[in-house]
């Protein structure tokens, strides 16, 4: 029988199990993300992280066992149902920015604002607005080949962020970027989320941006590091899947803490959400 989500979770996972052409990416991962918390997922290239997130965000259908979001079930949703869901109530960044390259950088911000149903003013303020916070405000009437990579993956985060969707998945976003403009990404993205009261799921495979992060978790061969082999997802109960979370904005006391699940955890409505890998 299926335990009830937590009222505060705004995305819990029960004994997710995923696999890719045969091969298994996920084996029994049950996590919850509070309302407003900065999640880092972090883990080994090859672990699962962008899995989790695709299962997470209704890009990626489960094999087996549930995801809810707001208390409502994602994984009995088909494959339009998901792609609402993304389109009003997520944002996701990837590792590659995947712009309309037919569109200007303003155009390619405002356009989730716009499938949404704004009006053409607001959805093209909100754009600026998010252009000009990531420091390409210069670049709004460019098209996306005439931009830098660098430049094109701030306009994926504005495109991400200017809706302001309950929940933003971060992808591994900072890949193309060097130390100092990664730095500034991921300032922004924590930074908005917690003063908007978003929920940002991180996912990365450099433990120095879980830095940002309320809580960490992480994956290894497709498991939760803290379980030492498969999760049941059967006699898993609430208390079990939402224990040991840790005040946000503050570093467990011990790293064995976080191993357990207790410490820092730890892969919307974008146009063209990038597949995870």
């Amino acid at each position: 029988m299926s335990a009830a989500p937590p009222d505060n979770d705004v995305l819990w996972a029960r004994g997710i199990v995923k696999s890719h052409h045969g091969t298994p990416a996920l084996r029994g991962v049950s996590l919850g993300v509070r309302i407003g918390e900065v999640l880092a997922v972090t883990g080994p290239r090859g672990s699962g992280k962008s899995t989790l997130l695709g299962c997470l965000a209704g890009l990626l259908p489960v094999d087996e066992g549930e995801v809810w979001f707001n208390s409502s079930p994602v994984h009995t949703l088909g494959r339009a149902g998901r792609a609402r869901l993304r389109r009003d109530r997520f944002g996701f960044v990837g590792s590659q920015p995947h712009l309309v390259p037919e569109l200007t950088a303003r155009e390619n911000v405002a356009l989730p604002l716009l499938l949404a149903g704004a009006g053409n003013r607001a959805a093209r303020t909100a754009a600026d607005e998010w252009l000009e916070r990531l420091d390409v405000a210069d670049t709004a009437r460019l098209r996306p080949e005439q931009l830098l990579q660098s430049q094109r993956q701030r306009i994926a985060v504005a495109r991400a962020l200017a809706p302001m969707p309950p929940v933003v998945f971060a992808d591994d976003p900072t890949a193309p970027l060097h130390r100092e403009a990664a730095d500034q990404i991921l300032r922004i993205l924590s930074s908005a989320a917690r003063s908007h009261q978003l929920t940002l799921v991180l996912a990365t495979h450099d433990p120095e941006q879980a830095r940002y992060a309320d809580r960490t978790v992480a994956l290894v061969d497709g498991r939760l590091a803290a379980v030492p082999g498969p999760l049941d997802p059967e006699p898993l109960t609430r208390e079990a899947v939402t224990a040991g979370r840790s005040t946000p904005g503050r570093p467990p006391a011990e790293p064995a803490d976080a191993a357990a699940g207790a410490g820092p955890a730890g892969s919307g409505a974008s146009a063209v959400p990038a597949t995870p890998r």
